[in-house]
């Protein structure tokens, strides 16, 4: 496999309801594309092995980690440790590249 790859023309793989998934994945890192349509939540999880972290890139997203939450906007940046629990909440649509290490198996 090519050492170069393209989120471009890459259909998103929906992970969970209102939320579709571009990846590419080395052996040590993860990187997507994440796209929620307006009004998704991805309710409360953790990773137990990997660590997130999370770029907005356009519209907004709140975003609960442990017992902080902040609202994001394109620039915004947030890291979640590992096993740490967390929320995801976009009223208006949201578009973030997130970078989880190592490879979760669970993505």
């Amino acid at each position: 496999m090519s050492a170069f790859r393209t989120f471009n023309g890459l259909e998103p793989y929906p992970i969970f309801e209102g939320v579709g998934l571009q990846a590419v994945g080395g052996d040590q890192v993860f990187l997507g594309r994440v796209r929620y349509e307006p009004g998704t939540t991805v309710k409360r999880h953790s990773h137990e092995h990997t660590e997130q972290i999370v770029l907005v890139l356009e519209g907004s997203l709140r975003m609960t980690i442990g017992d902080e939450t902040r609202d994001m906007r394109a620039g915004d940046v947030c890291v979640v440790n590992r096993g740490v629990e967390h929320e995801l909440v976009s009223d208006e649509g949201v578009t973030f590249i997130e970078a989880l290490a190592p490879v979760p198996l669970d993505h």
